[in-house]
């Protein structure tokens, strides 16, 4: 007598917004904290903000590593059909890969020239691109292999590329952290033009 009266299109519309909602105010908070962790310069002259540069840089990388998957994470769930308990799992496992980015801009920023934070940046870079990988799979799981999402990924190079630099960006920041951040920067320019296989479905 009570049922939902919309139709199959509208409930998975609403499925998809309940957790798309929940993830840009989990990512909202994630950039919030990362804005309060920044310090300004200890004195008044220019000189003073040279300190402060590399923290205001790795800032720069963290803000646009999140609005990138913010920006990708939209078009796929406006992709997806369907919301499973799956999807909700592999979407939470993202996001807490992408909890962790304020803690590890903050420990780069005061330890930039360091190994580990470089090399721990890179551990989690690379367990949220994973984690984007099984989030896609899980969509495509639930709506078929014949879905929006699954013919708009196709072989997912982009994806596998960013792993693989990932990977290689872990292991030379034995070598110098510089070179990871530039590995980095690298997949942010990769993937800084939203994904025009999900955009435009």
């Amino acid at each position: 007598m009570f049922g939902d009266a919309r139709g199959p299109e509208s409930q998975a519309e609403s499925e998809t917004g309940r957790v798309e909602a929940f993830s840009d105010g989990v990512l909202a908070v994630i950039i919030t904290i990362m804005a309060l962790e920044l310090r300004a310069p200890l004195g008044d002259q220019f000189s003073d903000l040279r300190a402060r540069l590399p923290a205001l840089l790795i800032y720069i990388l963290s803000f646009t590593f999140i609005g990138i998957y913010w920006n990708n994470h939209h078009h796929l769930l406006r992709a997806a059909r369907r919301v499973t308990g799956g999807v909700m799992w592999a979407n939470l496992h993202l996001l807490f890969w992408l909890s962790l980015i304020p803690v590890l801009t903050e420990w780069i920023g005061e330890h930039y020239t360091a190994t580990a934070p470089a090399a721990t940046y890179g551990v989690v870079c690379f367990g949220a691109a994973v984690a984007f990988t099984i989030l896609t799979m899980a969509i495509i799981r639930a709506d078929g292999s014949s879905s929006p999402v699954a013919a708009a990924v196709g072989r997912d190079l982009k994806g596998r590329i960013s792993l693989v630099i990932y990977a290689a960006a872990i292991g030379l920041a034995w070598v110098s952290p510089w070179i990871s951040y530039a590995l980095f920067a690298t997949v942010s320019v990769i993937w800084f033009v939203p994904d025009r296989r999900l955009s435009r479905r």
